[in-house]
């Protein structure tokens, strides 16, 4: 596998998305990102236990977070699956997927090293887990539904702009 190869599939395939649809991407990446943060906070022992000051910085860091991840999982994704479709841009919902299961993966991990090892946070009574390491099921959700939800609004952006006329040329027949 060379990388050369991989990048350009990689710059291939944004070129579908312009500058502006991806910051907007990110953007509801981040906003749905802290949306959920907002609202699972009854689920974590901070909400009981920490000032409105402590609460607000973590949901803040946890939504920079989560976007960091996203971006990552994001990349790692598209150059896991470009290796498999290696002679096209793969298909967004195979990306999807792949950048769905890296999200898990890492959140499962997170969540394990963060509340059982380092003892960084703690989940409140209110939060269902999920074995063998009793993972947070909110988290695992979180990582499930908004990565999908962004990529269904990403391929609405894509759809959208393959439809519209590419210069004003092609606007006027």
């Amino acid at each position: 596998m060379q990388f050369p190869r991989l990048f350009a599939q990689l710059t291939a395939a944004l070129e579908d998305l312009s500058f502006r649809s991806a910051v907007e991407l990110l953007m509801v990446f981040a906003g749905l990102n802290f949306l959920w943060e907002v609202a699972q906070l009854p689920l974590y022992d901070i909400w009981y236990e920490a000032s409105l000051g402590s609460i607000a910085f973590a949901v803040l860091h946890c939504t920079v977070g989560d976007v960091l991840i996203g971006i990552n999982s994001a990349i790692v994704a598209f150059l896991v699956v470009a290796g498999v479709y290696q002679s096209r841009t793969p298909p967004l919902w195979v990306v999807g997927l792949m950048f769905v299961v890296i999200s898990v993966g890492y959140t499962v991990y997170s969540e394990w090293l963060n509340v059982s090892v380092r003892r960084s946070w703690g989940y409140s009574s209110l939060m269902p887990t999920v074995p063998p390491l009793m993972t947070g099921l909110s988290p695992l959700l979180q990582w499930i539904i908004v990565p999908i939800v962004t990529l269904r609004i990403a391929r609405t952006q894509l759809h959208r702009r393959w439809r519209q006329p590419s210069s004003s040329e092609d606007r006027k027949t």
